[in-house]
């Protein structure tokens, strides 16, 4: 579909940036709120950004009490298996646990990977492809029976079985077993279902994983949800994510799909068992809300704590939180980049001058506004690696400027590339944007309008954004449809250049349907820097190859960053103990949060 329909839309983006900033700037000089987090707001709540990146309230938290989260949307499944919303990976460990997991700490310590259901982190052979884990003395299950190396082995063996679970991730599949040779847990033929060779376990507390491979972030993809436990017998397979049984300190009690959920405490979890867990709340409950604004009204009111998706306040929530209650906000840095891709199947960006005619006609300032201004939607975007995985520069790599001297376009600049790539009148084509987020509308919109000052004329195409898989995740169908120019957003299963890039940027990731590598990278020199990636033991060695690969990423021309995406996220001033954490793109780490009155 063609819109021409800028004004309007662009107008009311730049107004509400325009507000936003404002209250902002008034946040950061004072004005009731208290940057350093101390106790001097008006309502209790600890200050501006005091959790962001740090532990606000840490000595206030209390056992006990009901932690109120409330959401728009439900998870894509609560199964350990199935589920790849970020806010699942954040809440499930209340009800699940792992070999090891990330640190209870704030910032880039929360992304280090520390033992969980395990003595210690991993025994790993010099060739980097062995593996071995010792379990914990006195971990159970709800119903008292201890956790085994096999319960590990199984909940892992669940991944190889898509045709049932499909939906979460499924890295550990693909490193444990990338010829695809074992076909899953439900067609396994072996007497106790445990068949996948790549796995050992020698006896009851000891688990072994054998890598055909060496990668060097294995323990990273065992500290993925995904890789929680399962009994056997507790095994409901497709229906499992209606009540997953608990290795945690809480378990299922009641869940009504979009409408609510509620969690009560695991009486046979051992709190000499769990280094990581505090478990201060007696109950958590969730309550699934239809309309962002009522949930935003009742999150301002006092009536839910925080808010589950952690993608930030919406506009009118957002301007009324900055104005009456600044002290109970942060401003995180999200770990996503909003990006537009440039497909090379597609003419003319099978030309490298044609695509960097874009990112030098590009007004980023008014691509940054239309993403919500500096504070909503983020920093100016210079580069393809978020900030919050090694590796990364931030806004110091600005290759094309972007921050820089051609923030608002260089139109100079783009009509050199123009003429180099064989189209000095510019050229036409079409912009691909999904028609369920108004923002990325908006964002296509100013990109349309600082196009057109250098010649380069674009139709934007809404599609329907659930079926985004086969839209633009079909490489036929991008090149039918003539889609040039693909807006879309991506953050890290996991904080490295792999968890993050690989999928984007490696050609073995090309695929017929629900590609994500919509630029088609075809670059040896790519695929060679993250084999080397894979077998780096040290972790300098590793960034600094991380570093070569956005490098190499950006010198193609092969995105148009957006923004460094940066959330407004509320908590209520009766929670404590809470903190932004790089493990979770940003996010409150849900598992230690206490509340301060917990009879209120």
């Amino acid at each position: 579909m063609t819109t021409q329909r800028t004004s309007g839309r662009r107008k009311q983006a730049l107004a509400a940036a325009a507000v936003v900033a404002a209250l902002l700037t008034t946040a950061a000089c004072g004005g009731g709120g208290d940057d350093d987090g101390g106790s001097g707001s008006k309502n209790g709540a600890a200050g501006f950004n005091a959790a962001n990146n740090k532990v606000a309230q840490a000595s206030e938290a209390k056992k006990g009490g009901t932690l109120k989260f409330a959401s728009t949307q439900d998870a894509d499944s609560w199964d350990t298996t199935r589920g790849y919303y970020g806010f699942m990976w954040n809440f499930s460990r209340y009800y699940s646990r792992q070999l090891v997991t990330n640190k209870t700490e704030p910032g880039k310590t929360g992304a280090e990977v520390t033992p969980d259901l395990a003595t210690d982190v991993a025994k790993v052979s010099d060739d980097g492809k062995t593996y071995t884990y010792t379990l914990r003395d006195g971990i159970t299950w709800e119903d008292g029976k201890p956790i085994t190396s096999k319960d590990v082995k199984y909940g892992i063996e669940r991944v190889w079985a898509q045709d049932v679970l499909s939906g979460g991730p499924t890295y550990l599949k693909e490193v444990l077993d990338p010829k695809d040779e074992y076909k899953g847990p439900y067609k396994d033929k072996s007497k106790d279902k445990l068949g996948l060779k790549a796995i050992e376990t020698p006896d009851d507390k000891t688990i072994v994983f054998h890598l055909p491979q060496a990668n060097s972030d294995f323990e990273e993809m065992l500290a993925l949800t995904s890789a929680s436990p399962v009994r056997q017998d507790k095994d409901t397979k497709s229906k499992y994510g209606l009540h997953p049984f608990s290795s945690g300190p809480y378990k299922f009690e009641s869940y009504n799909p979009g409408k609510d959920l509620t969690l009560v405490r695991n009486t046979e979890w051992k709190q000499s068992s769990d280094p990581i867990r505090k478990a201060y709340p007696d109950k958590i409950t969730i309550k699934f809300f239809t309309n962002a604004n009522d949930l935003d009204a009742r999150l301002i009111a006092g009536d839910y704590d925080i808010d589950l998706a952690q993608t930030g306040l919406s506009p009118q929530g957002r301007t009324t939180a900055l104005k009456e209650h600044k002290e109970n906000l942060d401003n995180p840095v999200s770990g996503y980049i909003r990006y537009a891709a440039f497909p090379q199947n597609v003419k003319p960006f099978d030309n490298i001058h044609c695509r960097k005619a874009v990112l030098y006609g590009a007004d980023h300032v008014s691509l940054q506004t239309a993403r919500g201004g500096p504070v909503a939607g983020g920093d100016i975007g210079t580069n393809m690696l978020p900030p919050a995985v090694p590796g990364s520069e931030g806004q110091k790599y600005d290759p094309y400027e972007m921050a820089g001297a051609n923030k608002k376009g260089n139109v100079e600049k783009a009509k050199e590339e123009l003429k180099a790539c064989g189209q000095p009148n510019g050229f036409k084509t079409t912009i691909a944007v999904r028609n369920n987020k108004p923002v990325e509308v908006a964002t296509a919109e100013s990109l349309q309008a600082s196009l057109k000052k250098v010649g380069i004329n674009v139709e934007i195409d809404q599609y329907d954004g659930s079926q985004y898989a086969s839209v633009i995740g079909s490489p036929t169908n991008v090149k039918k449809k003539g889609y040039g120019i693909i807006i879309m957003g991506w953050g890290p299963d996991f904080p490295s250049v792999q968890g993050y890039g690989l999928p984007l940027w490696h050609s073995d990731y090309i695929l017929d349907s629900a590609n994500n590598n919509f630029a088609m990278i075809d670059d040896p020199k790519i695929d060679g820097l993250f084999a080397d990636y894979l077998t780096a033991k040290d972790d300098a060695g590793k960034q600094k190859i991380a570093t070569e690969i956005n490098h190499k990423v950006m010198e193609g021309g092969y995105y148009l960053p957006f923004v460094f995406e940066k959330f407004i996220n509320w908590r209520s001033s009766n929670i404590a103990n809470v903190y932004t954490t790089d493990a979770y793109s940003g996010m409150y780490d849900f598992v230690n949060i206490g509340l301060k009155n917990p009879k209120k």
